[in-house]
């Protein structure tokens, strides 16, 4: 299972997201740093819309989604970006 498919998973299953989109953004990242080529899954954005956020700031999802996927961030994810929202909030996406 690539990295991409165990975040959507995760979040599918932890979040019960409404609108869920993860985007392998690593080929834009290529020579950031000497062992980061663009071929791997390094940088990916989040962009997700759950009833769990509701009533919660900014950080508070951030934390929530970064909790939730420690593991692959551990496991050598270089970079997450997140865009988190409640149903009903606007979103730029």
């Amino acid at each position: 299972m690539t990295v991409r498919a165990r975040i959507e998973a995760t979040l599918r299953d932890n979040l019960s997201p409404d609108r869920l989109e993860v985007i392998d953004e690593s080929q834009h990242h290529a020579g950031h740093q000497p062992d980061i080529t663009g071929t791997g899954e390094t940088h990916m954005r989040v962009r997700i819309v759950s009833p769990a956020f509701a009533g919660k700031s900014r950080l508070d999802r951030h934390r929530a989604v970064n909790a939730l996927l420690k593991p692959e961030l551990d496991a050598g994810l270089h970079a997450l970006a997140v865009e988190a929202a409640a149903p009903g909030e606007a979103t730029r996406w």
